[in-house]
């Protein structure tokens, strides 16, 4: 018998796109987009267009397996779930009695994004409250563009970005549509059909930029300063919107003062972009209602991140786009989804510290006796990769990784769990670039002895003897509960349909009703950011790079992979082979001196570490910066891959990390 059974994407991008599982005689023969689904409309990316081939992989792991070798070595053998309980329930009772609850660090990552099983899971969330665990700060994505965006708006929430159908001028601002969320190019394709200029603001040439009326290769972490060169033209041409900046802004005396001392000719110097091109898009701002600005992660992740994102979300506000629908700024729609997320903090036996998610090298010191990784491969995605080496090497720590693939962090297990993949699940979804909640059905029973996130919790909470009822939620009961927090959205009617839009007008207008903030206006002077010990007003922070003389080196940035998301995908062979290796792209200019020519073979390093990786030479980077995609997996790729050369860093809002905003030397590899 044929079913069809409707699901979700589970992945980290911004289209959480809704899927149509085919399933015969128990067995998932196919999977398509769903057709009926609006902003999929029966499109999936060329990565989830292999998932049933990923999940059926050789690969998988389908049992719980017990270290037997060396840490790092990747030698297991295969044990019960049972005694996998049991070990795991005596090894952290001993932990919890000995060391107390925060000798436990759960890393948790965004290998799924759905609230039930991955990022918000609250089964997971609620066990670890239980043992009175450290508390796992999760800023490795958007934290500084979130932050940056509350100082101004009061919420990281903005446009719907359907209505870039709607613009007549489209700010693609360090984001790479056409990879990274290629449901959104639909919209803007419709706006291009009715006269709109499109504009990509990147230092690299991407497959959006190639697409775009206009590219502005601007240097790496300078973007606060074109946008406040963008709006000095503005000023220049008389466009700022006066009603709007008296009744809808705060502070709009001291941001104009700030304005005008980035003029063209400053602006240029310092982002590397000509004067004229300057002008050209400031006139064209100025005069072109609406225009729609979509930035994302990208963007905001060097040291002066956040205050580039509260900078661009500035622009709107003196232009008054943020009254016009396809006006405005779209980072991530998550703040507009109001689930009823529910940790149950009253669990914890008192307050617990804060580990930060991209400083765990720094943060897995002695005081941290268990490592429990999951949704997660932080061997291959996070900053300082030789030092986090080092860390896991710790005889004395106690490492359990729930995974569906082998991949470098459960190398250093010493417990491995097997997880389902989202066919074999159930969860519940929302898109942060979009205004859907999406249902996923689970298609087929789980591979193997994997178990979901939620169940692995239910029965380890079970096998310590803790009581507490919340731990014990069923999917649907914890399901329901989120959707409390929406009550136009029906359970039932979800499960049927796959999907819902949330409760929004259409066409939606951002803050129709105001701010968020405490002045209740768009605010370009935050009291709250003076009492942080931040800038007042709005201003330009250079990234590292920008601001250090480069002595030779380049600027790396670590852009998204067309072929992998972040290290997901990086073991299938066919897109494996597509990616063409770990690659390196050097502008013309900067390879000559060193000898680089395509096809060879080069050395990235600096004080941090090294990886080596393909070179192609190519004016799609600008002078002084090299490309080189993130995702490949060390030991797949010599042992390391572009964050042996990250550094563990922090932006300059909400501990964001700075994936793009690194010194490197780049040499030949005889």
């Amino acid at each position: 018998m044929e079913l069809r059974v409707l699901g979700a994407c589970p992945l980290d991008c911004p289209d959480t796109c809704s899927w149509v599982v085919t399933v015969q005689d128990g067995k998932a023969t196919s999977l398509r987009g769903n057709k009926e689904q609006p902003y999929t409309r029966g499109a999936l990316c060329v990565k989830v267009n292999r998932y049933l081939e990923h999940a059926a992989s050789p690969e998988r792991i389908l049992h719980p397996m017990k270290r037997v070798g060396p840490k790092g070595s990747g030698q297991f053998e295969r044990i019960g779930w049972d005694e996998a309980l049991d070990i795991l329930a005596t090894k952290l009772r001993e932990i919890v009695d000995t060391h107390g609850g925060e000798a436990i660090w759960p890393y948790q990552g965004t290998g799924t994004l759905g609230f039930v099983q991955g990022e918000s899971g609250m089964a997971g969330r609620r066990f670890w409250n239980a043992l009175g665990a450290s508390f796992h700060n999760m800023n490795i994505c958007s934290r500084a563009g979130n932050e940056g965006l509350r100082l101004t708006m009061g919420t990281p929430a903005g446009m719907d970005p359907e209505t870039f159908a709607l613009s007549k001028l489209i700010l693609l601002w360090g984001t790479n549509t056409l990879t990274s969320g290629h449901h959104l190019w639909k919209f803007i394709q419709d706006a291009r059909a009715n006269g709109a200029h499109v504009v990509a603001i990147d230092p690299i040439r991407t497959r959006t930029a190639e697409q775009a009326d206009e590219h502005l290769a601007i240097a790496p972490g300078t973007d606060g300063a074109l946008a406040l060169g963008l709006l000095y033209v503005v000023l220049e041409e008389g466009a700022e919107d006066r009603d709007y900046l008296e009744n809808h802004t705060f502070g709009w005396d001291e941001f104009r003062a700030e304005i005008l001392q980035y003029p063209p000719s400053r602006v240029a110097e310092i982002t590397g972009l000509a004067e004229d091109d300057i002008r050209a898009l400031g006139r064209r701002l100025a005069h072109t209602r609406p225009t729609g600005i979509r930035a994302t992660m990208g963007l905001q992740r060097h040291e002066g991140g956040g205050s580039a994102m509260r900078l661009i979300a500035c622009i709107p506000g003196v232009t008054g786009d943020w009254r016009h629908p396809g006006g405005g700024l779209a980072f991530s729609t998550s703040a507009h989804v109001p689930l009823r997320v529910d940790h149950c903090p009253e669990l914890l036996p008192h307050p617990v510290r804060s580990l930060t998610m991209t400083r765990l090298a720094d943060g897995l010191d002695e005081s941290v006796k268990c490592l429990w990784v999951y949704g997660a491969n932080p061997m291959g995605s996070t900053s300082d990769q030789n030092r986090i080496r080092e860390r896991l090497l710790r005889e004395d720590l106690f490492t359990v990784v729930m995974e569906q693939f082998p991949t470098d962090t459960v190398d250093y297990a010493d417990i491995v769990l097997p997880a389902t993949m989202q066919i074999e699940h159930l969860d519940l979804h929302e898109g942060y670039g979009h205004m859907y909640l999406m249902w996923n059905e689970p298609a087929v029973p789980p591979a193997g002895e994997a178990l979901s996130t939620t169940e692995t919790f239910r029965r380890l909470a079970h096998r310590m003897g803790l009581t507490e009822p919340a731990l014990y939620a069923t999917d649907l009961e914890i399901a329901a509960e989120l959707l409390e927090g929406t009550p136009t959205i029906q359970l039932d009617e979800l499960r049927k349909r796959g999907w819902a839009r949330l409760d929004v007008a259409e066409p939606f207008v951002a803050f129709t009703g105001g701010f968020p903030t405490p002045s209740g206006r768009l605010e370009f002077v935050s009291d709250l950011a003076e009492q942080a010990g931040l800038p007042r007003v709005a201003t330009y922070v250079p990234s590292l790079s920008a601001r250090t003389p480069k002595d030779g080196r380049l600027t790396l940035i670590t852009p998204a992979s067309h072929t992998f998301l972040n290290t997901i995908f990086a073991n299938n062979p066919e897109l494996l082979r597509r990616s063409k290796g770990p690659t390196v792209v050097v502008h013309p200019q900067d390879a000559e001196p060193r000898g680089l020519v395509s096809g060879s073979r080069a050395r990235i390093s600096n004080r941090f570490g090294a990886f080596e990786a393909y070179v192609e030479v190519s004016d799609k980077v600008r002078p002084g910066v090299a490309a080189s995609p993130k995702g490949h997996w060390p030991k797949l790729s010599g042992g390391a891959n572009a964050n042996a050369v990250v550094e563990e860093r922090d932006a300059d809002l909400g501990n964001g990390p700075v994936y793009h905003d690194n010194l490197v030397e780049i040499s030949p590899v005889a």
